[in-house]
Order: C-alpha cells, then structure tokens, then sequence
C-alpha cells in the first residue's frame, strides 16, 4: 500500500509540481489548498507525510503540526518555508516537526528527506518491538528436560528452524508451546526479526481480521484511523497464531490465502499487500479430526501441518520436573529479588507425583506460590499450597519419635500415589523415583495391602 502524503500550500503551481513528483515516486499524494483545508482532510484521513508551508490563509503551517502532534503522533510533519521565514521553521523543529525543505524546493533533496524519515520511521517502530522482545522474560531461554520427549522435541526445531516451512505445535494447554514457538524463530535465519505472537481465542472474531490483516480509516465502526495488521508489521519475521483451532471458519479462508499467495487484504481495502514472513501455529485440539468434522478447513490444516511437533504433557515426562523446578525458582529468585537454593527433598518428591493437568504453566504458579510464603532458602512440602499437603486428618497418630512419624509420613504418601494411579504400580513407582521391586519391597514394609 502506497504511504499517503499531504500537501498543503497555497500556491497552485507548487501544490501541484509536489503532488505530480511524489505521486510520480510511488507515493499516494494528496493536496489541500490551505491550513484550514488540511486540518479537515486530517480529520477524515490518516496520512504517512504531511507536508506543509508555513504561511497559508487561515490555519498556518503551525496550527497544521500541532493538530498532527495532537491526533496523529506518528504521522512525519516536514515544514516548507523561505529564507525570511526560517526562525518559525526552527519553530516547528522544536514543536515536533521531523524536518523542513526552503523554497524554491529542490525535488531530488525532498524526496530523499521524506524517504528517508519513512525508513527511520519504521527502524524505530521494529527496533522497539525487538527491545521489548530482548527485555522480555521468556518462559524459557532454553528448551528445559532431557526426557525423550524433549529430546525429540530439540531435534525437530534443529531441522525446520532453518526451513521457512510452516509448522503446526501440538499439545495441551500450559504445556509449552510458545516456548518451543520462540525456539523455531530463534534458531531460524529470523532471529533478529520480529516474532510477533497473537491467541486467536482471545480475540473476538469480529477483531481478529483486523488485528491479523490490519483495515483501513472507516472499515468498521470505531476505525478512526487506519491501522496495519501484524502480517504487515512482522516484517518479515515470525507471526505465532496460538490456539489456531479457535479461528473462526469465516476467517480460515483469507488465512489460506495469506500462506498460499504471500498476500493479504486489509479490511475495507480493496488493493492487496505483499507479506514475508513466517508462520508457525499452535493448538490444543485434534485438528485433523475437527478437519473431518467440518469444523476446520482440511485445506489450511494441511497448509499448517507441513512439520508438526508434538509436546508430551508434563505428566508424561517426569523426570523434566527436577531440571524444570531448579530452572523456575532461579528464575523466580531473580524476580523476587529473593536467594534460594532450591526445593528439598520431601517437596521435590510431592512435585513429581502430581498429575499436573495444567502442565508446565501450573508447575510454575506452584513454584511461585511457595516462593512467596517459604522462610528459607529450602522450599518444603509446608510452602507448597495447601492441596498439595497431607491433611491433618489424614496423619496418623504417632508419638514423637522421628523414625515413626516418616514411617508414618511415607506409608500415605505411598497410598496416596498408588491411588492416583488407580493402583498401577509401575506407573506409581515412577512417580515416586523408586524402581517396581523397590515399591513392593515397601509395600510389604509398611504393611500396605499389595492388590
């Protein structure tokens, strides 16, 4: 789409040479006739450029930047102005004016200027999204477990980073797909663009074709002013489209086209805009079969699942936890501000037994949690919440001899995995780190009944 620039000066001859040279440029310019005349196309329209002399009928060129600083500020003021005017064009300089150009007007120099600024533009605007993404505390900095799982998981992103393939993340929610979203565009030939992550659920479906395709001034109600979409402002970078599942049938199918042609249509716009970026995709459904249900279009669930990578829930790879507990208070000790030295023994065990339904992202709330109440630098089994503890009247009645009251401890620890797992005993034995003869051995022990 052609940057929109407006012209005012109230002179016909220079209103008119300005308007054929950056039109001529590939710029889509527009002309007003005076101060007055610019602030109304400014009220109606959203321009890249306004171009300005300072002396006009009615509002002057002032007038014209202060109503661009007040409603538009991203929108480059260049001021145009005499020999004898040029304190007023210091003026602007000062009230926010990007840049002025002196009459008589040398072509060449204002379209390099306002070329130029547009280019600065837009190096700021990037160069601020790649701040935020540097300064951002990732889940991760790093794919966290040596399980096989993840071990899978690393070799994978090894291959398809490089590709500028699509790639669909399996796997439920919390478990980690964002994480391994940002390991793909970190290990790819993008790294040092934008990775710009969108949740399709979280967006009502009559904004997210906006906020994926962007629209133009007056598209829709509340569309004061023009707006891009994130396949514009990636920039050749990665755009992550969480839970995809969720997109709305009506709008799978300009998503199609966006991958298919490298184009997109702005809502309201009927010219199309060229994209390069990359997509990668991520959900917690079964794709493939809502695709045979009709609820997802079969068409783009190919299209997305040219590589798929699926993460094992957290459940299913306990022995991450350890590695993953020690990476999650590092990081919350940083946070926090706080020194601790990790969880011990006794809470470490009650952290792997758990079934973890929220995965990752519940591990992490736990962890937290018990950060903030524990006094130590050791979390106990006393800082984890309060689901987590055996409760009072589950402990049995002991005296105050040490050795009975863990024996005590051990055998409803031991009840309570085996009935977690519906008395699957290999399954139990994993959880509790102990090898299957070593679960028997005290099974016997603490006199629990073996069936």
């Amino acid at each position: 789409m052609a940057e929109a620039i407006l012209i005012a000066d109230d002179e016909p001859g220079i209103r008119e040479s300005l308007v054929d040279v950056l039109q001529g440029s590939g710029y889509d310019a527009r002309a007003a006739a005076d101060g007055t005349e610019a602030l109304a196309a400014l009220d109606k329209e959203d321009f890249a450029v306004v171009l300005t002399d300072i002396r006009m009928p009615g509002a002057d060129g002032l007038e014209v930047l202060r109503k661009v600083r007040a409603t538009a500020p991203q929108t480059i003021v260049i001021v145009m102005t005499a020999h004898a005017t040029i304190e007023t064009a210091v003026t602007a300089l000062r009230e926010g004016a990007a840049d002025y150009v002196l009459k008589p007007i040398l072509f060449d120099d204002l379209l390099a200027k306002v070329s130029r600024l547009l280019e600065f533009r837009q190096l700021g605007w990037e160069a601020q999204l790649l701040r935020r993404e540097i300064q951002r505390d990732f889940d991760f900095d790093h794919l966290v477990g040596k399980s096989a799982g993840m071990r899978e998981i690393e070799r994978l992103i090894r291959k398809v980073a490089p590709t500028p393939s699509t790639v669909l993340i399996s796997g439920e929610s919390g478990a980690g797909k964002e994480v391994v979203a940002r390991a793909i565009h970190h290990h790819s030939d993008l790294r040092n663009r934008i990775f710009l992550p969108i949740n399709c659920a979280a967006i009502p479906e009559s904004l997210l074709e906006s906020q994926l395709f962007g629209h133009a001034r007056g598209a829709f109600t509340g569309a004061v002013s023009a707006q891009e979409g994130l396949f514009s402002r990636a920039r050749g970078g990665t755009v992550f489209l969480d839970e995809i599942g969720d997109m709305p049938l009506t709008l799978q199918p300009k998503l199609l086209r966006a991958i298919e042609t490298k184009e997109i249509l702005p809502v309201g716009t009927t010219t199309p805009i060229k994209v390069d970026i990359r997509i990668v995709a991520a959900t917690h459904r079964n794709l493939a079969a809502m695709a045979e249900a009709g609820q997802f279009r079969e068409d783009l669930y190919y299209r997305l699942n040219v590589v798929n990578v699926q993460i094992p829930p957290l459940r299913e790879r306990r022995e991450d936890i350890p590695d993953l507990v020690e990476f999650l208070v590092r990081r919350h000790s940083a946070e926090m501000k706080k020194t601790f030295r990790g969880v011990d023994n006794a809470a470490l065990k009650v952290l792997m037994a758990q079934p973890w339904k929220g995965n990752v992202r519940e591990l992490d709330n736990v962890i937290e949690h018990a950060m903030i109440l524990a006094e130590g630098e050791w979390i106990t089994v006393q800082d984890l919440p309060a689901a987590f503890r055996p409760r009072e009247d589950e402990l049995p009645a002991v005296g105050d001899d040490l050795r009975d009251a863990l024996r005590a401890y051990e055998r409803i620890h031991i009840q309570t995995v085996l009935r977690r797992h519906e008395n699957d005993k290999r399954r139990a034995a994993e959880a509790l780190g102990l090898s299957l003869s070593s679960l028997y051995r005290k099974i016997e022990e603490l006199g629990l009944k073996s069936d």
